[in-house]
């Protein structure tokens, strides 16, 4: 490690820092953000090996599909989706085209705002969403449920919370 980066942590972490000088990671810190970026990168990547092998989606396609099953009428606007999805438009889009052609999702102008876009999920797509959802809980009570107590699971959840507050404090899915 280069002992002028930890240096400067240290004096920095001691408050002999300059004023326009970075508040350093304590090594505890360093620790915990490395635990907590590479739970970041692999959890996706391990939900979505589970969902391709399991069901031939992506992740992301069956965040989108389970977020319609659950509105009422299995129907949602484009942008209040692409919010639920924790995506932009233009990517919600590309992967509602592709559901669409698989026949698990239809698009339709909303009659209340003909500028708005409203995504349906299918009679097909609500079954593959029924057929997919046992093993998908599965994988995420064996990743990230099994290995915690209840007491853990309430603070990664006050936690998680927390840091989204701080990310998007308008943000209205998580309240």
């Amino acid at each position: 490690m280069d002992t002028t980066v930890t240096d400067e942590a240290s004096a920095a972490n001691r408050g002999q820092s300059h004023k326009n000088e970075p508040r350093w990671l304590s090594e505890e810190e360093r620790a915990t953000w490395r635990a907590f970026a590479s739970v970041l990168f692999r959890l996706p990547v391990a939900l979505d090996n589970q969902l391709q092998r399991e069901a031939g989606l992506s992740h992301f396609e069956y965040t989108v599909m389970a977020a319609l099953s659950e509105a009422p009428e299995c129907t949602l606007r484009m942008s209040n989706l692409a919010a639920l999805a924790e995506s932009g438009l233009p990517r919600l889009s590309q992967v509602v085209g592709r559901l669409e052609k698989r026949g698990w999702i239809s698009r339709t102008a909303d009659p209340a705002d003909g500028r708005s876009t409203l995504a349906t999920l299918t009679e097909q797509g609500w079954d593959k969403v029924v057929e997919t959802a046992p093993g998908h809980v599965e994988e995420v009570r064996r990743l990230v449920f099994d290995s915690l107590t209840k007491a853990q699971q309430k603070r990664l959840h006050e936690i998680s919370r927390r840091i989204m507050k701080t990310i998007d404090p308008e943000d209205r899915c998580f309240r």
